[in-house]
């Protein structure tokens, strides 16, 4: 049995064309955001992919049909589905099989990008290493993905919820380059500077690019780029301010017994109420400016 990612029309002609696609995960659709602001987002990154010249395709399980693009019916149905799967490479098949409507999380979106031959793909923030995870061994499998799948990630850092520290040494362990975008400090998802240097630099998308390709000539076997962008600095929650914010937010869940998946979504929602939706906003900017980058990358690496 030979299964295979369901292309929109539309990326299916811009891949045969070489032209540039960008992929879009989608459990910030179903797990991310509360409605209507999560479609209200999913809207306005893939027109500020097409603005660039690119193709958006957001990727997601129907009806256990692996989607790569989806029409604005499928968002606004996945924008408002209360039961869908949160969907890691452990479960991924298991939802194509039972045919179950999941979003895909940062390494199930690469998988699939990967499969349909998407070089290039925009996302919030990536999981990582969770505070306690010496006791709970507690470590997002987007990890060991960007370890293997040869995937261009932009993100704006690893969630600040996590143990940033022990997620880069993580990331170095696995042999992921994870380069700042026209910076030095690696950013923290919400606040600019983590206060961690980013291993590298490059200030420009030809030169990510250009190092892709470079990767590529070298080992055809290598695992992804992490491609750390800053949130704009209008939008930034400074890192001191969310720190407390995010140990409030830990203490609750821990006293609440969140384990396992439900951990991300619990913070991000207690975080949103802690910050009286500034945590939504700044969200929002940093997905957007990501998915910016994203399409010049996709743009550069196509021509």
């Amino acid at each position: 049995m030979n299964i295979r990612p369901v292309l929109d029309p539309r990326v299916a002609v811009a891949l045969d064309a070489g032209r540039p696609v960008v992929a879009l995960e989608s459990t910030i659709l179903t797990h991310g955001m509360p409605h209507p602001d999560n479609l209200r987002m999913a809207r306005d990154v893939e027109a500020i992919v097409r603005e660039e010249g690119a193709v958006p395709a957001t990727v997601a399980v129907l009806d256990g049909a692996i989607r790569v693009g989806l029409d604005d019916a499928d968002l606004e149905r996945l924008s408002r589905v209360e039961d869908a799967r949160k969907l890691s490479r452990a479960d991924l098949a298991f939802a194509v099989a039972e045919r179950l409507t999941g979003g895909t999380t940062v390494a199930a979106t690469m998988i699939v990008a990967r499969l349909a031959g998407i070089d290039v793909f925009a996302t919030g923030g990536i999981g990582g290493v969770h505070a306690g995870a010496e006791s709970s061994f507690d470590e997002s499998a987007d990890l060991a993905e960007l370890g293997r799948t040869d995937v261009v990630v932009v993100c704006a850092g690893a969630k600040a919820i996590l143990d940033l520290p022990k997620t880069l040494e993580r990331l170095e362990s696995l042999g992921v380059p994870v380069v700042g975008y026209g910076t030095d400090a690696l950013p923290a998802f919400w606040s600019r500077d983590s206060g961690l240097a980013a291993p590298l630099r490059l200030d420009s998308p030809e030169a990510i690019a250009r190092f892709e390709r470079t990767r590529r000539a070298i080992d055809a076997g290598v695992g992804g780029v992490l491609v750390a962008n800053p949130v704009p600095a209008a939008a930034e929650i400074p890192a001191a301010e969310m720190a407390v914010t995010i140990g409030r937010a830990q203490a609750d869940a821990a006293a609440a017994g969140v384990r396992g998946k439900d951990v991300t979504p619990f913070l991000l929602q207690r975080i949103l109420e802690l910050t009286d939706g500034r945590s939504l906003a700044t969200n929002i900017a940093l997905v957007e400016h990501n998915a910016r980058l994203a399409a010049r990358i996709a743009a550069a690496l196509a021509g």
